[in-house]
């Protein structure tokens, strides 16, 4: 078995165990003060710490990483410019959409999750727009990452990694430092997500035992709220932009685009469906290899959109679980947070978690609602993933027609045959935004066998 049917497992023998011990142990009896506020106290709490343990670092590091490629000259000009706008402000809406569904279900209601936290968690302090604005920009960068002030992080992450990207062969050991460092934070990250059933049985079994079955349907709410948030992204927000850019069918898009929505449904994988979403555009939508070869890759690293609704949703989920009232100076803080964050988390083992407590920690949440959310993150990762690669086929259109590389008579053709898949497997092109970008000759670093992107800086001679 995966590790995802692991934590799904965990997930359910916690509720199991979870509602049995409310049933039949009252408070203060031996099961109760050794095991359920002991042993899965301990064991449930260092697995939050250790996810906690990886958001600054982790953080900082991919968006210096990520927006280093970005800032590339070869990804530079009117379709890079236009691109990463246009997913920018998709992810930006995808959030607003779900935060706003998720105030009108009231997912989190009825749980009370404060039972399970020592000290009842405050928002912070209301603050006005103007001020929201200026405390992103941080005065002290390594006050910032001590304190874990996350927008202040990624703005500074931002900037540099634009630098970065600038000077490309001048500061060759400062971007090869950022992105090995990156390599270490995802296998930290891989090792740490290993323990994530044993951490999430514990956890989930100490909620439940305080909340008893009354626990089960809000997370039912959850899931719903999320599923209808994917919709109205998918048939409201990409098929308006769709058509008010192109001014094409967007029954006839879709049509022709769900081979690969269902594949990604399937795979719950943006990069594996890298092959067969660029052939379906070109072969079937009409769009030209030479904005494909770009705008896909780059939409598997920096466009979040389905995971930005479940991370918008359950902000709304957590808060109204714990009691706290979020301010629209929080809401904002969310929005920009999530969306900058969206530049450099794709492509990371298990950064949709570690993202989702970055997001609570902006805003001041406690990471103890995270556990509930991983454990029926596989059911929601399906319904993202396919909503991600949409959103990078309705973006590559859009900007292929404003560029003047789409042709319009592939896409009003019905008579084209399916694309072969098997076919995909043995493709050479480029499958992400690292591989479109690296240099074609240079050293190998790590241990995954890239290319040095940056193998061209001159390296001094000792002997002078």
């Amino acid at each position: 078995m995966g590790q995802t049917t692991w934590i799904l497992i965990s997930l359910l023998a916690g509720i199991v165990l979870g509602i049995v011990l409310n049933l039949f142990v009252t408070k203060g009896d031996p099961i109760d003060t050794y095991f359920v506020e002991g042993v899965c106290y301990v064991l449930g709490q260092g697995f939050i710490r250790m996810m906690q343990m990886l958001v600054v670092p982790l953080v900082f590091c991919s968006i210096v990483v990520g927006a280093a490629s970005i800032a590339d000259p070869k990804m530079l000009g009117k379709i890079g410019g236009s691109t990463v706008i246009m997913y920018l402000v998709t992810t930006a809406l995808a959030i607003i959409i779900a935060m706003g569904l998720a105030s009108l279900t009231n997912p989190g209601m009825g749980l009370n999750l404060d039972q399970i936290v020592k000290v009842e968690p405050k928002a912070a302090e209301p603050l006005a727009f103007r001020d929201v604005l200026v405390n992103i920009i941080p005065t002290n960068v390594f006050g910032s990452l001590s304190s874990g002030s996350m927008l202040q992080i990624i703005f500074f992450a931002l900037l540099l990694g634009f630098i970065l990207g600038r000077l490309g062969s001048k500061v060759a050991t400062v971007n090869r430092f950022f992105t090995q460092f990156n390599a270490v934070m995802m296998r930290m990250i891989t090792i740490v997500l290993k323990v994530a059933p044993v951490g999430i049985f514990f956890l989930i079994t100490r909620t439940f035992t305080n909340l008893g079955f009354s626990g089960v349907l809000p997370m039912v709410n959850f899931v719903g709220t999320v599923y209808i948030g994917l919709a109205i992204q998918l048939l409201v927000v990409y098929m308006v932009i769709l058509f008010l850019f192109t001014r094409l069918s967007p029954l006839h898009f879709l049509r022709k685009f769900v081979p690969v929505m269902l594949f990604a449904f399937t795979t719950s994988s943006s990069n594996a469906t890298i092959p067969l979403n660029m052939e379906t555009l070109e072969k079937r939508i009409g769009v030209s290899p030479k904005v494909t070869s770009f705008t896909i890759p780059l939409g598997a690293t920096i466009n979040m959109d389905g995971t930005a609704i479940m991370q918008g949703a359950a902000v709304i989920f957590a808060a109204q679980a714990f009691g706290i009232d979020m301010s629209a100076a929080a809401l904002l803080a969310v929005i920009v947070t999530a969306t900058a964050a969206s530049i450099g988390t794709a492509g990371v083992p298990g950064s949709g978690t570690i993202m989702l407590t970055m997001v609570f920690a902006s805003v001041g949440l406690p990471a103890e609602g995270v556990a509930m959310i991983m454990g029926i993150d596989r059911i929601l990762d399906m319904g993202r993933t396919a909503i991600n690669v949409t959103g990078d086929g309705v973006v590559t259109t859009c900007v292929a027609n404003a560029a003047g590389m789409l042709d319009r008579s592939v896409f009003v053709k019905d008579d084209i045959e399916a694309v072969d898949r098997t076919a995909l497997a043995e493709s050479d092109r480029p499958q992400t935004v690292e591989e479109y970008t690296k240099a074609e000759a240079g050293c190998e670093i790590g241990e995954s066998g890239e290319l040095d992107q940056f193998a061209n800086v001159e390296n001094p001679d000792p002997a002078k």
